[in-house]
């Protein structure tokens, strides 16, 4: 992919934006081109990928992150400019299924149950994947289900959010907020709280390839003030930590996780 200097004026502001927010990020990039005349050239996908683009092309007015996972590594990289992460939104882990429930998916366990088809993000390069990983971990499902039950590693969180509106798998593990982008095509199943070991938070930083870090904080300001929250709070997205910490109270907020060494030998044996 070719891609535009950054903050050139012809493609504006590049934007690097993991997919977890792509529905209400594109009402808001087009409120704000409408509303200032600045133009906002946006790339989606998965948090690594997205990080891993960055730091091949070295280009980039802004980058976006499901998780702070991805916001570590961007800085211990040198991609990112120290102290520039801002959160925007909290997200909850939780099972999407088809409308309907066909494959009787009712509780994490369910996801071990033979013959259940379970996708999840790729935990390697999707914040998504790698909660999904977390969680199953956690709970002592990840042998069972990565070994029999697991059918598509998916490369974003949209990708993840369309295995269940086209009927791919039985399941997902997934965001709460997948469940308002497509409400007349899947449903929501809520993780017990004591089931979910940590919430994840949505950040957008200035990566250290930007030439204008003024122009890119206007964009962040706006991103964060109430045009862009009220957008956010329309599609279901939790702007307040107290509301996220009441879905799993015991639960963690942001950190890291580091995907344990049983996950790559399970795939190997799969192999």
């Amino acid at each position: 992919m070719t891609l535009p200097a950054c903050g050139t004026r012809d493609r504006g502001l590049l934007f690097f934006c993991g997919s977890a927010v792509r529905v209400p990020m594109d009402e808001i990039i087009r409120n704000y081109e409408k509303e200032t005349g600045q133009r906002i050239s946006v790339t989606y996908g998965g948090s690594g990928s997205l990080l891993s683009q960055m730091e091949l092309a070295r280009r980039g007015d802004l980058y976006l992150a499901g998780s702070p996972d991805y916001i570590t590594i961007g800085e211990k990289k040198k991609l990112l400019v120290p102290g520039t992460a801002k959160r925007v939104t909290y997200l909850v882990p939780a099972i999407i299924v088809p409308k309907g429930n066909p494959g009787s998916v009712h509780d994490l366990v369910d996801l071990a149950r033979p013959g259940v088809r379970v996708g999840i993000g790729n935990p390697e390069t999707v914040c998504l994947g790698l909660y999904g990983i977390e969680l199953l971990d956690y709970n002592r499902l990840l042998d069972k289900v990565l070994k029999n039950n697991v059918t598509v590693f998916a490369k974003s969180c949209e990708d993840t959010a369309m295995l269940v509106v086209l009927k791919k798998v039985d399941a997902i593990l997934g965001w709460d907020v997948f469940a308002s982008w497509n409400p007349d095509a899947v449903e929501w199943i809520h993780i017990r709280a004591d089931a979910i070991p940590r919430l994840s938070y949505v950040a957008v930083a200035i990566p250290s390839s930007c030439s204008d870090r003024a122009r890119a904080g206007r964009f962040i300001k706006y991103i964060l003030g109430e045009k862009g929250r009220a957008v956010f709070a329309r599609w279901g997205y939790i702007a307040d930590e107290a509301v996220a910490r009441s879905h799993a109270p015991r639960a963690a907020i942001g950190g890291d996780y580091t995907l344990p060494a049983r996950y790559y030998s399970i795939l190997r044996h799969e192999q």
